[in-house]
């Protein structure tokens, strides 16, 4: 896979424990709160005022809320070992003979996975659906006759698993250059999407005039598809990378129109990386930073495109050193969360030679995601049989069982909770070890948290176990020592505005 690289306010700060309800089915329209406008001239007191105020909308809720979710990298690459094809391919090296998408699904939720992610395009431009606007598909190969669709196969085998469908659709496209679509220097001018060809024989309810160029016509024409014709689509996922073209060409992408798009046909769906609802975390190695902030400064690109107002790999995204960092290039802050992307083996497509990580590294993965308010996005490929591999498949398992065993039973589940200005206090009944502590913040209510502590009352006094920066949706800690105490508590020692703690649980692993 390819990404472009391109107030301290004290503890008096109120504390209520609450649930989350599950969001509605269908996203209400966006919050204007997740994303205020900044001013260079704004002070630093004014830029932790406005980032406390953001809010995340309905569809980021609930993308947070997924925790798990996996990459399945499969195409033309999985057959020529390559990690980003040349878009000559002659579509007929594509033979997944054994092609099983319900073994695919059945491992992911073996493995814990919530959504899977299928690149139905990558940068060579070969299409896993019959797409009506490129002969670079399943349509032109032999497999099955030119009668292959592994779009469909693998929605329906998701949802059948109880999974959720993304897609990610490559913007870079070699074989539409090599055919002079991608960066052929047409103006925007307005289209129709979809664009209807020679015995089509769809009767849209409705169409859509959008401006775009040749090529960002043709992807809209390709969304069209993916989004209208394989039911509900929950995450659509966009890198950033330009094609291999020479220096003097450029194929600047419609971003507003493909958003508006996507957001008119799959409302509910997540926009990723390269779009306005989740970010990419900076790395490929799967890892949030040690205080991930989903309020961050952003400026607006290339046709409405979100992008970093610093740097993509920045150490500091989001705290008040960073927002006043970025205040002369800033637009506006948003609610913008991390998703850390890292794939199962060293490559992004299938190769023989490698293997599985280990489930230390996967584990060590997802404590330094899932637990530094980020998900987790992992990548498993198929391989040339169109299976997942049975290392693979193994390694998902033994990696859910081993998170479960890590955070076995909530001890706090029940337990007596009392909160007061500043904290939230368990009292487990009786004394019992704790070696992991996880937490959540009422992220309804913003992120606000910037550092906190937990405490245990040992020997009558209580006493300092753990404690950190930011909490966010998730923040898992790890005692190296268990610590065994009848009450508990977290206080939050700095903060921008009200906090509102959704979570504070207490686990004694078993590993």
């Amino acid at each position: 896979m390819t990404v472009s690289r391109r107030l301290f306010v004290t503890a008096a700060t109120a504390l209520a424990v609450t649930g989350l309800p599950a969001p509605p089915a269908s996203a209400a329209p966006a919050d204007p709160r997740y994303r205020i406008p900044v001013s260079p001239d704004d002070t630093e007191a004014d830029l932790v005022r406005k980032a406390s105020h953001v809010r995340p909308t309905a569809r980021q809720i609930a993308w947070q809320r997924l925790e798990r979710t996996a990459f399945l990298h499969f195409g033309v690459n999985t057959f020529t070992g390559l990690e980003w094809g040349t878009g000559d391919e002659d579509p007929d090296v594509f033979q997944p003979t054994g092609l099983d998408t319900d073994q695919w699904a059945r491992a992911l939720r073996d493995g814990g996975f919530t959504l899977a992610i299928l690149t139905v395009k990558h940068h060579d431009g070969f299409v896993l659906h019959p797409s009506r606007y490129t002969g670079h598909t399943v349509a032109s190969s032999s497999w099955r006759e030119g009668r292959g669709d592994v779009l469909r196969s693998f929605a329906d085998s998701m949802r059948r698993y109880g999974i959720k469908v993304g897609v990610y659709i490559s913007p870079a496209d070699e074989n539409q250059y090599l055919h002079g679509v991608y960066a052929n220097g047409s103006a925007r001018t307005t289209r129709t999407i979809p664009t209807l060809v020679e015995g089509d024989d769809r009767a849209p309810q409705r169409s859509y005039t959008l401006p775009a160029t040749d090529y960002g016509a043709h992807m809209l024409n390709q969304l069209y598809e993916v989004l209208t014709e394989y039911g509900p689509i929950d995450e659509v996922w966009f890198d950033g990378a330009q094609g291999r073209i020479p220096s003097d060409k450029v194929e600047k992408y419609d971003w507003d129109s493909w958003y508006t798009l996507v957001r008119s046909l799959a409302p509910d769906a997540a926009v990723a990386v390269s779009g306005p609802d989740v970010r990419w975390v900076g790395n490929e190695g799967g890892l949030a930073r040690e205080d991930e902030w989903s309020v961050v400064p952003v400026q607006e690109k290339d046709y409405g495109r979100t992008d970093y107002a610093l740097s993509y790999d920045a150490a500091d995204m989001g705290s008040r050193d960073a927002l006043v960092a970025a205040r002369p290039v800033a637009d506006h802050l948003q609610w913008w969360p991390a998703e850390c992307d890292v794939s199962i083996r060293d490559g992004w497509f299938y190769h023989a030679d490698q293997q599985p990580k280990s489930v230390e590294q996967l584990t060590d993965i997802y404590f330094r995601s899932v637990g530094r308010n980020s998900v987790l996005l992992l990548n498993v490929p198929p391989d040339t049989d169109g299976l997942l591999p049975a290392a693979d498949v193994a390694r998902l398992r033994e990696f859910r069982e081993r998170v479960d065993r890590e955070l076995p039973v909530d001890l706090a589940r029940g337990a007596r909770t009392t909160a007061a200005p500043g904290r939230v206090t368990v009292d487990l009944g009786t004394e019992r070890e704790v070696d992991r502590i996880r937490l959540a913040e009422d992220v309804r209510d913003g992120q606000q948290v910037e550092r906190f502590v937990v405490e245990a009352l040992v020997g009558g006094a209580w006493t300092g176990v753990t404690g950190a920066g930011t909490i966010g949706a998730s923040r898992i800690l790890l005692l190296a020592a268990p610590v065994r105490a009848r009450r508990w508590r977290v206080r939050v020692t700095g903060a921008r505005d009200t906090v509102r703690i959704a979570e504070f649980g207490l686990y004694r692993s078993r590993v």
